[in-house]
């Protein structure tokens, strides 16, 4: 049985991230570190002496609070992790499609 010619690297690479698409993708990630950083903060507050009285619906909310300050202080700035991780993605992206690149212009070539 004859093998089927591999796929070109066209139709196999992913598309290229957009700069924007990355950088939300980074400030994501920094989003979702800080929600790991504020989680256990929230969990030690005492609720029952709150406004709200605290109580099972304010339990099921805090989660959901906690995430959306999160992504807020990613937004302005956070922690500073955004930016650093914005960089690394975009070089392995682009070492991505270096070796893409290279595996096209030397298909055919091998010994």
């Amino acid at each position: 049985m004859n093998a089927l010619p591999p796929l070109p690297a066209v139709l196999t690479a992913p598309p290229a991230a957009t700069s924007a698409a990355l950088m939300k993708k980074a400030k994501d990630f920094e989003a979702t570190a800080l929600n790991e950083l504020f989680e256990p903060m929230f969990d030690t507050v005492d609720m029952k002496d709150s406004s709200f009285g605290g109580g099972d619906a304010e339990e099921s909310w805090k989660p959901i609070l906690v995430q959306e300050m999160t992504k807020a202080i990613a937004a302005k700035g956070g922690l500073g992790l955004a930016a650093p991780v914005y960089h690394t993605l975009l070089q392995m992206q682009e070492q991505a499609q270096n070796k893409n690149q290279t595996k096209t212009k030397t298909k055919g070539y091998s010994k």
